[in-house]
């Protein structure tokens, strides 16, 4: 063991590091109750030398060190406070250990997200009375009617029936949600930057950072002029992804117009949420079927592949299961968000698919409100039921059938005898950490991709994470047998992944704001529409006139006097030209200045955030000082030992053989 030098010598090298010193004695005193109470308190400045068979493996074997990551780490009691990483690695190897870690330090940063969310949320909450869009909308007296959402069925609606929805959108889609995506965008670089310094951290104490992988793969000159056999089966996976998708909005358009024929009050009053739910519902169930379905075609794709090493076995899953089980939860979420509500046509010219079925569209508010609930319902199922659910059940369900085999007298007889590693032995397999990473990178992806939208998000995140921490700790106790220890000094494919994700929230956050939000058509009223400079008279604004007459045969009203009154002309969310205009029906110039201050949101809202997380990127050193400065004085120390050594051996050749040689002189050679 090599210790390092103390704080106080640290602190001493600069003046400037002596305030850092007296911060981070604070630090460790304010948070001495949330450490574990492991039995070595081992500093981030203490380094250990591990070699694969040194005398140090031998602690690993020892039943203390199982027993107090059981008290002290496996235990939901002490959900609050830190892991013993340092145990973790010495009883589980490095890379169980940097799982944890990253875990831990995930979660960590999510705190600060979590708030500012709620705060966000709250803001929602309490402006929703003074929005003017949604007091518009609830105001009986402007007596507004709407054009049928469905053919036959549906009938003229008033605009004053979606006042629930109107109030209920301005919670997720407001001013403060463009300024979250923004901190969100800064909160992943600052997350990934952390990680680093982290990871960097434990190299070091863990005597990491000249440590590399030994598995070389021979590089196969082979000329590829067509598919890869895989990249066909998964792309027929992610189209057979988009039919179920395709599927549910089928349902949702069947379910909503037979709803619309029901004879029940209850039914038709409610609508629109019993056909946002259920749709979320089956989206969520069929989410959590296919994933297991996609995960073990994946792992059927990279064997058929014959890899030939561990790590191009682990790279290679990991990019199909990563491909597949991504576009199996985002699809749907996608869809909701750019392209529900766009491919409708208009009234007297709808567009249809299977020949009868008109395209859905979204409620007046947007449809904002369905892709919170859809992510809700979403993350909150894939937490409860797939991550939690199945990590309790399923390894107690397992460990139920295997004790169901053996008869009581032979379990006694079988405790009596057996020893710990014995017994060890019909404990579940450990099947590696790629699920557990999995369900975090997904969970990253709903997190940051579309959190414009949902910024509860990363409180919902957090609390799950929480459980999560301690559910997988207590299954690596208690559930599985140990795992071989596997070296290893970062968490590798999966930090590229995360860092890819970060950069594509940027873009869908700015396309969630531009096209999915109402952010950009209120901000263009404010400024170059309204006669006050306020938001009054907005909902009129993005209403177009439609004459009843021009319905296609087939497709009015079956109950046109429903609302009580003749219908002459109705009213539908989008920018075109009133029926008397030169230019019916056809897009207003309206629409062309929107659409014009959508795209360019999107390009300066993209490069603003973009180059602001670049900075913070490069402000951030990868490395901490102190870490650095132990770096250095160490290879200075190398680097001195070895000139010491060099000097010694010239010193002893010269004193072995004090008189130079004569040169002998080359013998001539007779022709």
């Amino acid at each position: 063991r090599i210790l390092s030098s103390d704080k106080e010598n640290l602190c001493s090298l600069h003046k400037h590091d002596v305030l850092c010193c007296h911060v981070n004695m604070f630090l460790q005193k304010v948070t001495a109750p949330l450490q574990p109470k492991v039995g070595e308190n081992q500093t981030e400045n203490e380094k250990h030398l591990s070699y694969p068979f040194s005398r140090e493996k031998m602690y690993l074997i020892l039943v203390l060190s199982l027993q107090i990551l059981y008290e002290q780490w496996a235990s939901y009691s002490i959900f609050y406070k830190y892991q013993p990483i340092g145990l973790v690695r010495k009883y589980f190897g490095e890379k169980v250990g940097l799982y944890f870690a990253w875990l831990g330090v995930y979660t960590q940063m999510l705190i600060p997200a979590a708030i500012v969310g709620v705060i966000v949320f709250l803001y929602g909450c309490a402006t929703v009375d003074n929005n003017i869009p949604s007091m518009e909308v609830c105001d009986e007296r402007n007596n507004i009617t709407m054009c049928p959402m469905c053919d036959r069925a549906c009938s003229y609606w008033k605009l004053v029936t979606a006042c629930g929805t109107a109030r209920a959108s301005h919670l997720f889609d407001n001013a403060a949600t463009v300024f979250f995506a923004i901190f969100m965008a800064l909160w992943a670089t600052m997350f990934m930057e952390h990680w680093k310094r982290r990871q960097m951290r434990l190299n070091y104490v863990w005597d990491m950072t000249s440590f590399e992988d030994g598995e070389a793969e021979n590089v196969k000159l082979t000329c590829r002029d067509r598919m890869p056999a895989y990249m066909t089966i998964i792309t027929m996976m992610i189209f057979v992804t988009l039919a179920i998708v395709f599927g549910v909005v089928l349902y949702r358009v069947s379910i909503m117009t037979a709803l619309h024929m029901s004879s029940t009050p209850t039914f038709r009053t409610n609508i629109r949420a019993t056909v946002k739910t259920t749709a979320a519902i089956i989206n969520l169930i069929i989410i959590i079927i296919m994933d297991e379905v996609y995960g073990a075609i994946a792992r059927w794709l990279t064997i058929m592949e014959v890899p030939k090493t561990d790590k191009s076995f682990e790279e290679r899953l990991i990019f199909k299961t990563f491909i597949l089980k991504f576009a199996n939860a985002f699809t749907p979420i996608v869809y909701l968000a750019f392209f529900r509500g766009r491919i409708i046509g208009r009234p007297g010219k709808y567009l249809y698919v299977m020949g009868s079925y008109r395209m859905e569209e979204c409620a007046h508010a947007g449809c904002l409100m369905e892709l919170c609930i859809q992510l809700c319902i979403t993350m909150l199922g894939k937490q409860l039921i797939q991550n939690n659910l199945f990590e309790i059940g399923v390894p107690k369900l397992k460990k139920m059938l295997r004790q169901r085999k053996i008869d009581k007298n032979h379990q006694e007889e079988l405790n009596r005898t057996l020893h710990r590693h014995e017994k060890d032995h019909f404990l579940g397999p450990f099947v590696g950490l790629n699920p557990e990473y999995m369900e975090m990178i997904i969970q990253f992806g709903m997190v940051t991709l579309f959190v414009a939208s949902f910024p509860l998000a990363p409180l919902f995140a957090l609390l799950n994470n929480v459980i999560e921490i301690r559910l997988d700790a207590k299954k690596f106790v208690t559930e599985l047998r140990r795992p071989i220890a596997v070296r290893a000094k970062d968490i590798g494919i999966w930090y590229t992944l995360l860092r890819g994700i970060s950069k594509v929230a940027v873009i869908v956050n700015a396309f969630v704001i531009s096209f999915t939000s109402d952010f950009i058509p209120r901000l263009v009223y404010q400024h170059m529409y309204s006669p006050d400079g306020t938001l009054h008279g907005f909902v009129n604004h993005t209403l177009s006139y439609f004459n009843v007459s021009h319905f296609q045969p087939g497709t009015e009203p079956m109950v046109p006097m429903h609302l009580g009154y003749k219908v002459d002309v109705c009213r539908y969310k989008d920018y075109r030209d009133p029926p008397w205009s030169d230019t019916p029906y056809e897009f207003s110039r309206e629409f062309w200045a929107i659409l014009a201050a959508r795209l360019a949101f999107v390009i300066v809202f993209q490069n603003v955030v973009m180059l602001m997380s670049d900075f913070v990127d490069w402000l951030i050193p990868d490395i901490p000082k102190d870490i650095s400065i132990q770096i250095h004085k160490e290879r200075n120390l190398v680097v001195e030992l070895f000139m010491k050594q060099e000097r010694g051996k010239k010193y002893r050749n010269t004193v072995r053989d004090p008189s130079p040689q004569p040169l002998r002189s080359r013998p001539s050679s007779q022709a």
